[in-house]
Order: structure tokens, then C-alpha cells, then sequence
């Protein structure tokens, strides 16, 4: 598992729907915490730069 998550939008949306795929976590909000991040940040950073989490399939498009 990595130790932090990148700041580049393209490689945090990857990293983070990598971790999710591979069930290294639960849910995004278990990634928050666990990276100590909260899930409102990571959204609302993503979304600015044009993806959405989509809650069914667990990822970030």
C-alpha cells in the first residue's frame, strides 16, 4: 500500500480507484480516514477537475 496520496488529480483518481477495485478498502470514506483526508476534500478536488465518484460502481469517472 502507498503511504501518501498524490497530488495530481490523474494519478489520485487512478491510485484511488485502484485501491477501491482491489478491496484495499471497504468504502471511500475508509480511504479518507485511513490517508486522513475527508471524503468532502478528495469530492470536491476531483470534481473541479472533472470526475465524480460514482457511489454504485465504487469509483471515481
Amino acid at each position: 500500500m502507498i503511504d501518501h496520496l498524490p497530488q495530481n488529480p490523474e494519478m489520485l483518481v487512478s491510485v484511488i480507484n485502484r485501491l477501491l477495485r482491489d478491496g484495499e478498502f471497504e468504502s471511500l470514506e475508509d480511504l479518507c480516514s485511513y490517508y486522513d483526508r475527508t471524503e468532502e476534500e478528495l469530492r470536491q478536488l476531483l470534481l473541479r477537475n472533472g470526475y465524480e465518484y460514482m457511489e454504485q460502481q465504487k469509483q471515481f469517472r
